[in-house]
């Protein structure tokens, strides 16, 4: 039968914290400590890579390359990658524990889809000692998944390759990667669905791209929100998702569209 099978789902931005906010925060917290003033956009644009690629890729952006070799006389190096690294692990473990509140709607689209008898996998670029924590505070909320695959089982190849998916695809017995579903909140969460030839999904209320808090989020007027939903939309479009959804809540439904898609015969990506 040609339907959907599994889901992927992305952790942080998209199932739990609101915004994505609990890395973010520790990024420019170490940059600050190493004296380098990085800005919030600069510390989201890699977001949902593993960790320690993520600080390679922001010392990798001309700016901070840049700011680096002022402070420091000499261009980075993969020592101070690793050094980095070192500083942001223990920091975000203090504080991760208060970033695991699920995101509104996610506990009834995952019921709702398991009623259905589809699959719920997850990819991270937490690593398996920080989804421990993750995973344990959002099932005392409520929110469970059937597989959490990291980066740490797939031989440190996270986000944008699609091994972690593929994994959950063994760890879940899914029969083929147009049946499946990858949901997230970051261009690397699309990369990565594209690289594994699933249908690609950005949520956009709770996104790191919107980079906004629930209550900033519902502070927000109609023709702001309208407007902010727009460019994150437009923008999950441009890296290349088969579609946005503004909330999780509208995952089901438009599962049940893909579905009609399979049973006309198209497959993930024939629409971009």
């Amino acid at each position: 039968m040609n339907k959907i099978e599994g889901v992927i789902m992305d952790w942080a931005g998209t199932a739990v914290d609101f915004g994505c906010f609990a890395p973010v925060n520790v990024f420019l917290e170490i940059f600050k400590n190493a004296g380098l003033e990085v800005t919030l956009e600069e510390a989201r644009a890699p977001m949902g890579m593993l960790k320690i690629d993520h600080i390679r890729a922001m010392l990798s952006m001309p700016r901070v390359s840049a700011l680096w070799e002022v402070q420091f006389g000499r261009p980075f190096n993969e020592q101070d990658v690793q050094d980095l690294y070192e500083a942001f692990q223990p920091a975000l473990m203090a504080t991760l524990s208060e970033y695991t509140e699920p995101i509104p709607g996610a506990i009834e689209t995952v019921e709702a889809l398991r009623a259905a008898g589809i699959k719920i996998g997850s990819t991270t670029g937490y690593t398996g000692l920080m989804m421990d924590v993750v995973t344990e505070g959002a099932r005392a909320r409520g929110y469970s998944v059937d597989s959490v695959v990291t980066a740490d089982d797939t031989g440190s190849r996270g986000r944008p390759y699609p091994y972690m998916i593929y994994r959950n695809m063994e760890k879940l017995k899914l029969s083929t990667c147009w049946k499946m579903v990858k949901v997230g909140d970051t261009a690397s969460d699309i990369e990565e669905g594209l690289n594994a030839g699933v249908w690609t999904v950005g949520v956009i209320a709770g996104s790191s791209e919107m980079g906004l808090t629930l209550a900033e989020y519902e502070r927000l007027t109609e023709p702001e929100r309208e407007s902010v939903m727009t460019k994150t939309g437009q923008f999950f479009m441009k890296c290349g998702a088969d579609f946005t959804i503004t909330s999780i809540r509208e995952l089901p439904r438009l599962i049940e569209k893909i579905d009609g898609l399979l049973a006309e015969g198209k497959r993930p990506g024939m629409g971009r």
